[in-house]
């Protein structure tokens, strides 16, 4: 078997594939990146810790992380594709699933409950969730277009009687 072919058929050129332009998400990105991180950088070195400024830390800081894996869930989908596709609300709840595990993380650490394992095992149930949930929507009923009824002719075969 030829090295050349194998490699070829695992990594696929990336401009032939549909949808490849990250275009449609870099407005969202970007300030999804600065009220983010604005927000947490606010939160950290303007406010008192309070509860409403632990609040705008976690949200800023989901925000930001957004901000950062939309352009990563974007590549590792376009990289690795899927069958059917994964359209670009998939992408953003991909993103927004590890807004929400870094939210967690912040949030459990606060008590000192992260641990490795914490981690590992937090990750691994919202990777669990989202592959339940692409298992889902993979498996949804479509209905086949319907073609309009053909009209009715006797078979080839048949001689037509004469009475």
């Amino acid at each position: 078997m030829n090295y050349y072919k194998v490699c070829w058929g695992i990594i696929q050129p990336m401009q032939h594939r549909p949808n490849s332009s990250f275009r449609p998400y870099l407005a969202s990105a970007i300030s999804l990146f600065i009220l983010g991180w604005g927000g947490a950088a606010f939160a950290v070195f303007s406010l008192t810790p309070t509860v409403w400024a632990r609040w705008l830390l976690f949200f800023g800081g989901s925000l930001g992380l957004i901000s950062l894996a939309l352009p990563a869930t974007w590549f590792l989908n376009l990289r690795f594709p899927s069958d059917p596709p994964a359209g670009s609300a998939i992408i953003v709840r991909q993103a927004i699933w590890v807004g929400v595990y870094g939210a967690l993380l912040t949030w459990l650490q606060q008590a000192r409950l992260v641990t490795l394992w914490t981690g590992l095992g937090l990750a691994a149930g919202l990777i669990a969730i989202e592959y339940l949930i692409r298992m889902r929507e993979n498996a949804r009923w479509r209905p086949a277009v319907q073609l309009p009824p053909a009209t009715e002719q006797p078979p080839a075969d048949s001689n037509p009687s004469k009475e």
